[in-house]
């Protein structure tokens, strides 16, 4: 991965950091459209998770997985998932991990309405520790749907992953973008100033194994 710097010209902003993924981070799939187990020539088919992306080298988003993105996940080589909801892991997705050698972190986080929104601080920072933490990965995010999936429900995902493009310095016009690119029509303005009120500095002082942020 390299760092492309562009100058900014407002105040608010002087230096953007563009994190560039190179395009063979994973192995050539064939996405399933039908959600058929295999192809017409016998080719297993690999399906993502709904709204899954790449975020930086080794961490990935999406929404919920379900049994017909196993076979996708298997092809990333999968160390660790971080969910962020309160439910019960499903069975058959214990099974997967467990068969798989894929490591789980929960960082339950519950949904709340307006116009009492109260998203914990201290659940996006332990989750954030957890994807610092490069002896985690490769690893990907989700909550229910990867992206505000409810009138009332704040962007967990979006949250969590915002946070992470402060810790890498990006502006807040380039976070903000982001998150609005994944919550489309439902993004919020309460979820926007969590981002832009939360506290970086308390990560200056990383292990050696978040090393990545410095790149």
């Amino acid at each position: 991965m390299k760092l492309d710097k562009v100058q900014a010209s407002t105040d608010m902003c002087r230096t953007i950091e563009i994190a560039v993924v190179h395009p063979q981070i994973f192995p050539a799939t064939k996405l399933s459209v039908t959600g058929d187990d295999s192809g017409s020539n016998g080719e297993e088919l690999y399906t993502p998770p709904l709204n899954f992306a790449i975020v930086d080298n080794g961490i990935f988003r999406s929404g919920f997985p379900d049994t017909a993105n196993f076979a996708f996940l298997q092809s990333l080589g999968l160390r660790s998932i971080v969910c962020l909801c309160p439910e019960p892991y499903p069975e058959p997705n214990e099974e997967f991990l467990k068969l798989n050698g894929i490591k789980l972190f929960q960082v339950g986080i519950e949904g709340c309405k307006e116009p009492f929104v109260n998203i914990p601080e201290d659940a996006i920072r332990d989750a954030l520790k957890v994807v610092l933490d490069v002896r985690n990965h490769p690893i990907l995010i989700h909550c229910k749907r990867g992206k505000v999936y409810m009138q009332y429900w704040f962007h967990r995902t979006g949250c969590v992953v915002g946070c992470l493009r402060k810790l890498q310095r990006w502006c807040l016009s380039s976070v903000f973008d982001e998150y609005q690119r994944f919550a489309a029509a439902k993004a919020r303005v309460s979820d926007q100033r969590f981002m832009e009120l939360f506290d970086a500095s308390n990560f200056k002082h990383l292990p050696v194994s978040f090393s990545f942020l410095k790149r």
